[in-house]
C-alpha cells in the first residue's frame, strides 16, 4: 500500500458530513457571480459596430448587375463566341508562291540586272474555292453556337439572380435572429439582476439563481453565434454585389415578401423561352447544322492558280499558265467526321430532352415548396406565435406571484425562442420559395441587364 501524501488530512467520517453541505453552499453562492460576470465581460468584448449601409433588394440587384463576376464571364464567353462567328464567315486567303530555278553552280546567276538574271522565275497564285455551301454552313454553326452562349449567359444570370436573392433574405434572416437572441440575452440579464435582489430580500435559494445565472450564459452564446452567422451572411451577400471590403457595413432594408402573392403559370410557351431550355435547342441547331457541313465534306473544293514564268535561259522569256486541282477521295471520304456528327447530333436531341424534363419538373416541384412554404408561414404567424407569446407572458405572471416554478418559466421562454425562430425560418424558406419558383419559370435573366456598355467594358478589359 502507498503511504498517504503529507499534504492530505484525514477528515473523520461525521465532520465529512458536515463538510458536503457547506461546501454547497459556497458554490452555489460563487457560481452566479462568476457566471454572470463573465457574460457581462463577453458582453462588452462582443460588441460590435452596427452596419451602416442599409439596402433594399433594388440596390443590391444594382450593385450585382455591375460587379457580379459570374455575369462579367458569360459576357466575355459571348464575346468570344461572337468572334468565333466572324471568323466562321471569312473565305480562304489566296496564296503567293514565288519560285526561282534553273541556276547553274558553276555560272551562277550572271552579270547585270535583276531582270537579266539566268535563272527561272516563277510567281504563282493560287485561290482554294469553297462548295458545297462549306462557308454558309460554317457561318450557321457557328451563329447557333453564338445563340447557345447568349442563352447560358441568360441562364447564369437567372441561377445568380435566385443565389442573390437567396443572399439577401438570408442576412435578413441572420439579423431577424441575433435581435431575438440578443433581447433573450437582454431579458436573461435582466432576471439574474432580479434574481439577486430577491436573492439578498429570502425570497428564492441560491440554486435558483445559479439556474438564472446559467441560462443568462446559454442565452449569451446564441447571441454570439447569431453575430457570426450574421457575419457570414454579410459576407456571401458582398461577393455577389461586389462589395467584399464592406460586408460588415452591409445590413437589409426591405421586408420579407408579402403572403398572398399570386403565382405566375406555367404554359409551353414559358417553359421553351427559359434560357436552358433555348440554349439546348440552341446547341441542337448547331449540331445539325455541323452534320450538314460534315457532309459537305464530300463534295471537293477546288483550287485554281495562275502563274507567270520569266525565264531567261530559254526562249520565250515571259510565260503564263493556269492550274486547277481537285483532291481524290480514293482512300478516305469523311466517313469518320460523319459519323462523329450524326453522334453529336443525337446526343444535342438527347439532351434537349432531359433538359426539358428537368426544366418541367422545376418548375412543378417549385411551385408545390412555394405553396407549402406560404402555407407554413402563414400557420407560424396566425397560431405558433401568438400561442407562444401567450404562453410566456403568463407564465412571466405567474413566477412573479408565485404561481408558478422557475422551470416553469424557462420552458416557457425557450418555447417562446423557438417559435420566434421558426417563424423566422417559415419567412426565409417562403421568400426562397418564391425566388426558385420565379428562377424555374426562367427569370432572372432580364434583371441581369445585358446592357451594351457593360458588355463592351468587360470585353476590352476595363471594368465598370
Amino acid at each position: 500500500m502507498n503511504p498517504p501524501l503529507p499534504h492530505r488530512l484525514a477528515v473523520p467520517p461525521r465532520l465529512s458530513r458536515w463538510l458536503s453541505p457547506l461546501l454547497f453552499v459556497l458554490l452555489a453562492s460563487a457560481l452566479p457571480s462568476a457566471l454572470w460576470s463573465g457574460t457581462a465581460w463577453a458582453a462588452d468584448s462582443m460588441a460590435v459596430q452596427e452596419p451602416r449601409l442599409a439596402l433594399s433588394l433594388a440596390d443590391a440587384r444594382r450593385l450585382w448587375q455591375e460587379h457580379s463576376r459570374e455575369l462579367r464571364l458569360s459576357r466575355i464567353a459571348v464575346s468570344g463566341a461572337d468572334a468565333d462567328r466572324i471568323t466562321a464567315g471569312q473565305a480562304p486567303n489566296p496564296q503567293l508562291s514565288v519560285n526561282v530555278g534553273s541556276v547553274s553552280p558553276w555560272e551562277g546567276v550572271g552579270a547585270g540586272s535583276l531582270r537579266n538574271k539566268r535563272m527561272d522565275s516563277v510567281f504563282r497564285l493560287e485561290q482554294l474555292v469553297e462548295r458545297g455551301n462549306k462557308r454558309e454552313l460554317r457561318t450557321k454553326v457557328a451563329e447557333a453556337q453564338l445563340e447557345a452562349t447568349r442563352r447560358l449567359a441568360d441562364d447564369v444570370a437567372r441561377q445568380q439572380y435566385q443565389t442573390l436573392i437567396g443572399a439577401y433574405y438570408d442576412l435578413k434572416l441572420a439579423e431577424s435572429r441575433l435581435q431575438v437572441l440578443s433581447e433573450t440575452a437582454q431579458l436573461y440579464r435582466e432576471g439574474v439582476t432580479a434574481s439577486e435582489r430577491r436573492l439578498k430580500a429570502g425570497d428564492i435559494a441560491r440554486s435558483e439563481l445559479a439556474r438564472f445565472s446559467v441560462e443568462a450564459v446559454k442565452a449569451e452564446n446564441d447571441r454570439r453565434q447569431a453575430e457570426a452567422d450574421r457575419a457570414a451572411a454579410q459576407v456571401a451577400l458582398a461577393y455577389l454585389i461586389g462589395r467584399d471590403a464592406e460586408a460588415a457595413q452591409l445590413r437589409t432594408a426591405d421586408d420579407w415578401p408579402p403572403l398572398g402573392q399570386p403565382l405566375p403559370t406555367a404554359d409551353a410557351a414559358t417553359l421553351a423561352a427559359r434560357p436552358d431550355v433555348a440554349a439546348a435547342r440552341a446547341r441542337s441547331e448547331a449540331a445539325e447544322q455541323a452534320r450538314e457541313l460534315a457532309r459537305s465534306l464530300r463534295t471537293r473544293d477546288v483550287t485554281v492558280g495562275v502563274q507567270f514564268e520569266h525565264n531567261v535561259t530559254n526562249p520565250p522569256l515571259n510565260s503564263y499558265g493556269v492550274g486547277v486541282s481537285v483532291p481524290l477521295f480514293l482512300r478516305y471520304s469523311y466517313e469518320g467526321e460523319i459519323a462523329r456528327a450524326e453522334a453529336d447530333l443525337s446526343a444535342a436531341r438527347e439532351d434537349q430532352a432531359r433538359i426539358e424534363a428537368t426544366a418541367l419538373g422545376e418548375v412543378n416541384t417549385a411551385r408545390a415548396a412555394a405553396l407549402s412554404a406560404e402555407a407554413r408561414r402563414s400557420a407560424a404567424e396566425a397560431a405558433l406565435l401568438p400561442d407562444a407569446e401567450r404562453v410566456a407572458k403568463a407564465a412571466e405572471y405567474a413566477y412573479k406571484r408565485g404561481a408558478a416554478g422557475l422551470i416553469d418559466l424557462l420552458d416557457a421562454r425557450r418555447t417562446l425562442r423557438q417559435s420566434q425562430q421558426d417563424v423566422l425560418q417559415a419567412r426565409n424558406d417562403h421568400a426562397r420559395a418564391l425566388a426558385a419558383y420565379r428562377a424555374a419559370l426562367g427569370q432572372g435573366a432580364a434583371e441581369a441587364g445585358r446592357n451594351a456598355p457593360a458588355a463592351a467594358a468587360t470585353a476590352s478589359g476595363t471594368q465598370p
